[in-house]
């Protein structure tokens, strides 16, 4: 019998791999884009230097190679405890997700943690490169994308309840449940809190939407690897059963 202890181990392992690969991922599509973002943020500070000759530029507290080299190192943490996590939750839920299949049961969490944690926050408050936000407002947006990562949690958990509550009248039934608990809940959730739009005329559309689905790529990546990997780590079936399956 499998213990606690290895499939938390299991987790830590696959996070650890699935945050490398996605570090990877935001190194080649999102470190671009916040070059350019950049370059957009000093060009317009440099636009403002001609009123005050006695300003002085002040070099960032870490450089830009520095900071994409620490891009591995935060990912790789993020995946970590997020692979930790995911295997506290996979054995606290284990016996209340009706497969008899451990893999699914690892993809199905994973599915659901990527709509609630990552899609349901992304769509109300999608990320913004450097160059974009007001510091005065860290704190609201930092306290409304948390609001709204709780609300995709419950969101999920409405959804799954709806669904099981339906599945007497058919699959059917089964399934426009969980859609309705799902969606009805994040659209009521999406009036209600307040919409915040800081991006200025003057950026550029497209390099604003090249870097958020980046962003999102990255995120997909991540649970991607978790989901799968994990779904590997806790399969029961003996190897020569996968193999005939496949």
């Amino acid at each position: 019998m499998r213990t606690f202890g290895s499939l938390l181990v299991r987790g830590l392992i696959v996070g650890l791999f699935a945050g490398l690969l996605a570090g990877t991922f935001a190194y080649v599509t999102g470190e671009p884009r916040i070059d350019a973002s950049i370059a957009i943020e000093e060009a317009g500070a440099h636009a403002h230097t001609h009123a005050h000759e006695e300003d002085h530029h002040e070099d960032p507290l870490v450089s830009r190679d520095g900071q994409r080299a620490g891009l591995f190192l935060a990912t790789s943490l993020y995946g970590v405890a997020l692979g930790g996590l995911f295997a506290v939750a996979f054995t606290l839920l284990r016996r209340k997700l009706r497969t008899g299949n451990d893999a699914y049961a690892a993809l199905g969490l994973a599915a659901a943690g990527f709509v609630g944690i990552v899609v349901v926050p992304f769509l109300k408050y999608p990320p913004n490169p450097p160059a974009v936000g007001d510091p005065d407002t860290i704190t609201r947006r930092t306290v409304t994308y948390l609001l709204t990562l709780v609300i995709g949690l419950l969101a999920v958990w409405a959804g799954v309840a709806l669904s099981r509550w339906a599945a007497r009248y058919g699959d059917v039934a089964r399934l426009a449940g969980g859609v309705a608990g799902l969606v009805g809940t994040v659209v009521a959730a999406y009036l209600i809190l307040p919409g915040i739009n800081e991006v200025p005329e003057s950026f550029p559309a497209t390099l604003l939407w090249q870097f958020r689905f980046a962003s999102l790529g990255t995120q997909a990546t991540l649970w991607l690897l978790i989901g799968f990997g994990y779904a590997v780590a806790v399969d029961r079936r003996p190897i020569r059963s996968k193999v005939a399956a496949a």
